[in-house]
């Protein structure tokens, strides 16, 4: 198992698993809604997850405009109350196919209300693609039109996603499972 800054962590997900999956994903999207395709992917998580879903969409012969949007959910502690936009988008979607691209669907909220603003807008279409779909944690009614994987209930890492800040930079996702000095000790 990788050691990545004094922590073990397990594959879930390998980086060749993920590139396949990216590549059937691509496919899907390009028999889907992509008039004046726009594509914007939430920051942060999805970064990377975005960037090589961009390039699968490019080998499937379709060429989007590509933005960014920084949603923020906020509340006390660890109960959510709402989802505020940090860093919206540029571009206008008024009849325009948008793909909303986020690492992981939990309980819905923040995929929900970009979606819902979207519309407001007056997008044409709204689809959703997760690398992630971790359906257990769900709280709004909300589905994504394109998944990677579904994802068990545990805390991951990589491929964009973090714990206070590191450990995006992995190829793969994984699950944090311990310390290297407590493995060290058991032995």
């Amino acid at each position: 198992m990788p050691v990545v800054r004094g922590k073990i962590i397990e594959p879930l997900f390998t980086a060749e698993q993920i590139a396949e999956r990216n590549r059937t994903i691509a496919a899907e999207i390009a028999n889907g809604p992509t008039k004046d395709l726009l594509v914007i992917a939430i920051l942060k998580g999805s970064f990377i997850f975005a960037a090589d879903l961009l390039r699968a969409l490019h080998e499937t012969g379709l060429a989007p405009e590509v933005e960014f949007i920084t949603l923020s959910s906020y509340g006390s502690g660890t109960v959510s109350q709402g989802v505020r936009i940090v860093k919206d988008i540029d571009s206008d979607v008024k009849d325009r196919d948008v793909l909303l691209i986020d690492d992981i669907l939990e309980s819905g909220r923040t995929l929900k209300f970009a979606k819902e603003i979207l519309y407001e807008r007056g997008a044409r279409n709204v689809s959703v693609a997760v690398l992630l779909d971790k359906s257990v944690k769900r709280k709004e009614a909300l589905e994504a039109d394109y998944v990677g994987f579904e994802c068990p209930d545990y805390f991951v890492v990589g491929y964009g996603m973090d714990v206070a800040y590191a450990f995006r930079e992995l190829p793969f996702v994984g699950v944090v499972t311990g310390d290297v000095d407590e493995e060290a000790q058991k032995s």
